[in-house]
């Protein structure tokens, strides 16, 4: 049997594009519906509005095949928007209201919100599906039936887009009350029903393409074995691909290389299927366009090479790539489309608009724009056309040859330094028995409470940035702006009796670009957002070369928020792995190497702050878990190197100097080993949303402090004290009382005031609480 279309399928495409608009329009309105400042009808017209804009920007840049354009659209994060649409989420609803759908993504007064992590070895957060044996699964077609109907009325033929059933189930986790022994896999069989009936309401529509991607096959998770994840994708999809009724099937496997789930999405015969042939891939699997060209030779199946890099930001070396599509064609695949090799919402919109980068780095730099160019030109010269691809060829030769020329990109003295540092792991000195003693002098109270980092960047401190920046507030005039603000909130913490305090950053326009724009090596764009979740966008850095240290980065400010208070104020430093894992990094040297590099240049401003009377300092690694690779076997090499260059941040601090670390929102016990070997003092980690669940990994090589947070920021919502003691109380489950801190999970710069002050007043309020009751007075 077969599907009832048989379009063909575009020659090139896509897998997704960036959804918050070149302007960041989605985030724009999606803060001020939640503000109260625009109505939903003002908010949906608005969505409405960035979708065509979207589709019509893409069709301009050579997208003009029906269904080469894919809908993959979401208000808040393609998860969510899967499991409401397929009915994991929702119960009986029919539908789910924007009121709802938003409570689920960010909570209310009422109850907290889903949990939310990253989304495979990337810097996006998607929300968690909660499902029990008793989840009523509940499918509403008419959700991307709109989306459809939409583009449709403005001339658009998209190809709509689900996450698959495989990978929406084995990134959801059991509800509270779930069994011990629950999988959410095990409700695979009634989500492929689900999924049918999606399927059949999109064929009657007239739809004759859809999009299901499911990088889990690309993936070693805890949750199942490659091996069981590939025999549940043959089973979903042995079963949606018999059925007639539905539109052919573009099955996407993004992030990685497909092992045992080769064999699986073969046998079940979709009409197409994307593979992720990038630069980065195949350094990891080199022999995987031959046994993808394998298996789909002899086939009917279209092959979506994923030969653009959809996750960095350099221009492709077209004429490499198109040496990669040339394999498969010699290898016989004979039905051949150009895709990006991840949806490019991982990447800003466009080079065009960057006017300050220097000129040699933006003919090195493509983005999501550019890439659907590239991808254009590979699929001209793969058929045959090379005159209307020489342009694009002539521009990319261009873009590597002076790359590797450049002067920009290598710095001797850089290379030296770290030439000379030990081969293998290197320790601080003496271990953490010893320096917990010495640290005692600090005069901590039983269960210090502290904050991450950040405070509230305000309106006011936006405009000042920006009226300095334009010209308008004088170096001077902004450094009373910032001192003032610092002067603030060292008040407030003071006020609220936070023990171990911190400046608040208000200096910082972001934790890693601050020390980007301070760091030789790197440049940074104005307009290069991408998204994190929600509406929380990031400007990524880049590493163009060899970094170093012109200068110190931090310790003005520190010195200056110490002067403030008698009581302790960190010093903040923002991790190696976490400026490489939140910037785009080089291709054209490991990953450890810059690694190195910046530690080298942290190792440095730690020895400044200590000079200047700082004792506690905060190294954040919120990222440790982001770089890890999806393959169990490549993670041993990865894991080595980022804990090396932690360690050499901290390697020369003095016994005395309390180290700490802040991790946020990964799976925590996967890489519990590399976290307690990181060897810092005190060890903060997201734990809110988890209610301290991850603390059940913790065993007795975790030797550090340990603070697990006990208030989401990333919810709206004011925590009270009841909630917060009860939290501190499940933490001491765990976690002896000599050991434990009490703070957020993670920086309050995203947070407003209105809710920041309340929210730690009640935590510092819970700790009082619990020490009391610890002490037997309650």
């Amino acid at each position: 049997m077969s599907p009832v279309s048989s379009a063909p399928f575009p020659t090139f495409t896509i897998e997704g594009y960036p959804r918050v608009g070149a302007n960041r329009e989605l985030k724009k309105a999606l803060e001020s519906f939640w503000a109260g400042r625009i109505d939903e009808a003002a908010f949906t017209s608005a969505a409405h509005s960035i979708r065509l804009d979207n589709y019509a920007r893409l069709r301009d840049l050579g997208l003009d095949q029906d269904y080469a354009i894919p809908a993959d659209v979401a208000l808040y994060d393609q998860v969510l928007e899967t499991a409401v649409t397929v009915g994991l989420i929702g119960g009986e609803a029919a539908d789910i209201d924007l009121t709802e759908y938003f409570a689920l993504a960010r909570g209310n007064a009422e109850r907290a919100p889903l949990e939310m992590t990253k989304w495979f070895d990337t810097n996006y957060h998607y929300l968690v599906p909660e499902v029990s044996d008793d989840t009523v699964i509940t499918p509403r077609p008419q959700r991307i039936l709109d989306i459809v109907d939409e583009a449709k009325a403005a001339g658009h033929v998209v190809r709509p887009f689900l996450v698959g059933p495989v990978t929406l189930l084995a990134l959801s986790k059991p509800t509270e009350d779930a069994a011990a022994d629950f999988s959410p896999l095990a409700r695979l069989t009634d989500l492929i029903a689900a999924y049918t009936e999606v399927l059949a309401a999109l064929a009657e529509a007239g739809v004759e393409w859809v999009q299901i991607i499911e990088p889990a096959l690309t993936a070693d998770l805890t949750v199942a074995s490659d091996a069981d994840l590939a025999a549940d994708a043959a089973i979903a999809y042995g079963a949606l691909l018999a059925e007639v009724d539905r539109p052919q099937v573009l099955l996407s496997t993004p992030y990685g290389s497909l092992r045992q789930g080769l064999d699986a999405v073969i046998s079940a015969n979709p009409e197409a299927l994307q593979v992720d042939l990038a630069p980065v891939t195949l350094t990891a699997d080199p022999e995987y366009p031959q046994r993808v060209a394998a298996a789909v030779a002899g086939t009917d199946i279209t092959l979506a090479a994923g030969v653009i890099d959809g996750r960095n930001i350099w221009a492709a070396d077209l004429r490499e790539r198109l040496e990669v599509l040339e394999t498969l064609r010699k290898g016989g695949v004979d039905k051949l489309a150009v895709s990006s090799s991840v949806s490019l919402q991982h990447v800003p919109h466009t080079v065009a608009v960057e006017t300050n980068l220097p000129v040699d780095v933006a003919g090195w730099l493509s983005f999501a724009d550019e890439k659907i160019t590239e991808a254009q030109a590979l699929a001209t010269a793969v058929g045959g056309d090379t005159v209307d691809a020489a342009d694009a060829f002539a521009r990319s030769d261009r873009a590597v040859r002076t790359r590797r020329e450049s002067a920009r990109t290598h710095n001797r003295d850089v290379q030296d330094r770290v030439a000379a540092l030990p081969d293998g792991q290197v320790a601080r000195s003496p271990e953490f028995a010893e320096r917990v003693e010495v640290q005692k002098s600090l005069g901590l109270p039983t269960l210090p409470t502290t904050t991450i980092g950040s405070f509230p960047q305000t309106p006011e401190i936006r405009k000042a940035r920006a009226d300095h920046r334009a010209g308008t507030l004088t170096d001077d005039q902004y450094t009373e702006a910032l001192k003032d603000e610092v002067r603030q909130v060292i008040e407030l913490q003071e006020r609220l009796g936070i023990d171990v305090l911190v400046h608040g950053e208000p200096e910082r326009n972001d934790m890693v670009q601050y020390f980007a724009e301070l760091l030789d090596g790197f440049v940074t764009t104005e307009h290069g957002w991408v998204q994190s979740y929600g509406s929380r966008c990031t400007r990524p850095s880049i590493v163009v070369g060899d970094v170093s240290r012109p200068e110190a980065m931090t310790v003005e400010w520190a010195k200056y928020a110490q002067s403030l208070s008698e009581r302790h104020v960190k010093g903040m430093l923002t991790g190696p792995v976490t400026i490489l894992a939140w910037s785009f990094t080089r291709d054209d040297v490991p990953k450890s190497v810059s690694a190195d590099q910046i530690a080298l240049a942290l190792a440095d401003e730690v020895a400044d702050l200590e000079a200047a009377g700082i004792d506690i300092i905060q190294i954040d690694e919120p990222a440790l878990r982001e770089l890890l690779p999806l393959r169990e076997d490549a993670r041993p090499a990865y894991l080595d190197w980022a804990v090396r260059s932690f360690r050499l941040v901290a390697l020369d601090a003095k016994p005395a100097t309390q180290i700490h670390t802040h991790l946020c929102y990964s799976e925590f016990g996967q890489i519990i080993d590399a976290v307690a070997a990181l060897d810092a003092d005190v060890t903060s980690i997201e734990a809110a949303r988890s209610r301290m669940e991850l603390l059940t990994d913790l065993d007795e090589s975790f030797h550090s402090e340990i603070g697990p947070g006990i208030w989401d920021i990333h919810s709206p919502r004011v925590p009270d004290v009841a909630e917060l003691s009860e939290l501190i109380k499940a933490a001491l489950v765990n976690v002896p009382t000599e050991r434990l801190w009490v703070n957020p999970d993670c920086g309050l710069k995203t947070r407003g005031y209105a809710e920041v002050e309340p929210a730690l007043r009640n935590m510092v309020l819970a700790r009082d609480l619990v020490v009391e009751s610890l002490a037997g007075k309650v």
